[in-house]
């Protein structure tokens, strides 16, 4: 494999190449201040990493948008934005009007205006739903994506947080619009949380979209949380998600920790290097403080891990049932 096949891929079925590792943001405006976020951004498209993905609601912690505008000072003042596929969300409340938030074609299509002005940028090239809107049926809210797609104001549309069934019947409803439809699908995936591989990655396989992973190291757990809780250098491991998993498999994740030493790779390493290599998986989405968080990506990346090693990850972590997808996962052999 070349070194631009390790780290590019195409989106899905689609056309779009991206980076196999992408730079999520979610800690810009809080644990990432401005300067340092526009840092993390400098180096990471000096790596090669072209998929940045936001949200509209990052930042929260300041204001929503916040995240959004940080991003767009930084295009603004970078001539750069043809190297960038950029990514943002839309669905989740901005404000607690009624109207300001979901999947109605009213919300899309104003929500998309407003992190177009946030992000400085005349286009979107990955505009994704950040969650089903049960209460909107699948024709509105493509008839508001495809009014923006035409207006050359999003070029592809994903899904996030999705269950198998809904990325299939979103899919098949764009398919009888004879639109293209999802280009990718954002999910939680990593070694703690393997779900996805029952029905949600094999949906995207048969539909040919792209898996994009969030949390691959479910919200630092997987990064050294018991040596960095002895040194008392956790910043964020031993909370919410982390915190719960934590406890509910100590020996475990104990475990896990010795088997990394005994390699001598660092558990985010290990995590990473076992996330990017799952079948059906485009890129992997980091949440960096610093730019050695990137660049320890890369050796994951870089550096796949051995049959063996990930033999003895299936002990820790097994799949679930049998293993593989649906329905041969669960029935009898």
């Amino acid at each position: 494999m070349t070194s631009a096949e390790r780290h590019y891929a195409r989106l899905g079925r689609t056309g779009l190449t991206v980076s196999r590792l992408g730079l999520g943001t979610v800690n810009f405006g809080d644990r990432v201040d401005e300067p340092a976020a526009h840092r993390l951004l400098d180096h990471a498209l000096d790596r090669g990493i072209n998929l940045i993905d936001t949200a509209n609601i990052y930042g929260w912690r300041i204001h929503k948008g916040h995240t959004e505008e940080m991003i767009g000072r930084w295009l603004d003042s970078r001539a750069r934005r043809d190297d960038v596929v950029l990514a943002t969300k839309v669905g989740l409340p901005m404000t607690d009007r009624p109207n300001d938030g979901g999947l109605s074609l009213r919300h899309i299509v104003a929500a998309c205006e407003a992190s177009l002005r946030r992000l400085r940028t005349e286009w979107i090239d990955l505009y994704q739903i950040h969650k089903p809107d049960r209460g909107v049926g699948w024709d509105e809210m493509w008839q508001a994506m495809e009014l923006l797609v035409a207006q050359g104001k999003v070029r592809y549309v994903g899904s996030s947080n999705a269950a198998g069934w809904q990325l299939a019947a979103g899919q098949e409803a764009a398919n009888r619009r004879h639109f293209l439809g999802f280009a990718s699908e954002q999910c939680l995936y990593n070694l703690v949380t393997r779900y996805p591989e029952l029905e949600l990655i094999p949906a995207a396989q048969a539909y040919g979209t792209a898996v994009l992973v969030w949390s691959p190291l479910h919200s630092g757990l997987l990064s050294g949380v018991l040596r960095k809780s002895r040194e008392g250098s956790s910043v964020k491991s031993a909370q919410g998600r982390a915190a719960s998993a934590l406890a509910q498999q100590p020996d475990t994740i104990a475990a896990y920790e010795h088997f990394c030493a005994e390699i001598d790779r660092s558990p985010a390493e290990v995590a990473l290097a076992w996330t990017i290599a799952r079948p059906g998986v485009t890129a992997v989405l980091l949440g960096p403080r610093t730019v050695d968080h990137i660049d320890d990506a890369f050796r994951a990346l870089d550096q796949p891990l051995s049959d063996t090693e990930q033999d003895e990850l299936d002990k820790l972590f097994p799949p679930l049932g049998h293993g593989g997808p649906a329905p041969d996962a669960w029935i009898s052999r």
